[in-house]
């Protein structure tokens, strides 16, 4: 960790050197991680070939912040990366459990973008912004990067720790012009951060000479469902799919829970290794 010029820390660290439980750790505790190389120099290239043809709409506070969220089935590399193999087996891994694909969109900060303020994505009775798909208990959203963020070029934001808060100035309804404890985390380009949706984060200003372009797709495990139902993705899209990318199109409102549970029910296990203290020590 170094400190930049405004007395900002930089996560500048080698993320090629943690092991998987140090990755599990970090997500858990600190709220985000990166997994560095998950994509190669021609897949980069040639999703930004594909997003150079989408339409984009600018945010209500700056023009320079735009955004697509419509682009799941827009095919080529764009729609593979809906299964992008690093990712998905760390998702897998990580959660135990089946994925479900709850989002899917582009967004891009062009110089003079002014950032982005210090929020949640997670509100558990959802929201007018995110709807009801915020709602959902555990949800890792995966920010796909395509150029390399630099400290100037709107690197990723984020309040280590702060979804573990109980206080209310943890109210994930609340945003922050900034934070004493907020960090900068640039990334090479084909670099995801990965985010823990409770976590109040966003990123700072492009100062730099080129556009910040990213692909960000939300993931939950299925037995997580909304509070209330949301609209799925739309049936006659996902039946083209490839099957390695359809399995990832499960009903957005699926739940595994019994409601009404006893306090002994059979077949209860004695194991559970995802809830393990030594989840963190794995290789």
């Amino acid at each position: 960790m170094t400190t930049n010029s405004k007395n900002i820390p930089v996560d500048d660290r080698d993320w090629t050197k943690l092991t998987f439980g140090e990755q599990v750790k970090m997500l858990e505790v600190d709220g985000y991680v990166v997994l560095p190389n998950v994509l190669n120099e021609s897949q980069i290239q040639t999703l930004k070939d594909e997003i150079a043809k989408v339409e984009t709409k600018g945010a209500d506070y700056s023009e320079k912040q735009r955004t697509s969220s419509d682009i799941a089935f827009l095919g080529g590399e764009t729609t593979k990366l809906i299964a992008n193999p690093p990712t998905i087996s760390f998702l897998e891994k990580l959660f135990g459990d089946e994925l479900v694909v709850m989002s899917y969109a582009y967004a891009r900060s062009e110089p003079g973008h002014p950032g982005i303020s210090l929020h949640t994505d997670g509100q558990p009775w959802g929201s007018e912004i995110f709807g009801y798909e915020g709602s959902v208990p555990v949800l890792i959203r995966v920010l796909n990067y395509l150029e390399d963020l630099t400290v100037d070029v709107s690197p990723f934001r984020v309040v280590p720790k702060s979804h573990l808060s109980l206080h209310s100035d943890g109210n994930p309804y609340l945003r922050y012009e900034s934070h004493p404890d907020e960090i900068k985390v640039p990334v090479k380009a084909g670099s995801a951060v990965l985010l823990n949706h409770k976590t109040f984060h966003g990123n700072f200003p492009n100062t730099g000479n080129y556009t910040r372009e990213m692909l960000a797709i939300a993931y939950r495990p299925a037995w997580g469902g909304p509070v209330r139902d949301v609209p799925n993705f739309p049936n006659e899209k996902v039946e083209h799919l490839p099957n390695e990318i359809k399995k990832l199109f499960k009903d957005k409102n699926i739940r595994k829970g019994d409601f009404f549970g006893g306090n002994k029910p059979k077949d209860m296990k004695s194991e559970a290794p995802g809830i393990n203290i030594d989840r963190w020590l794995q290789k």
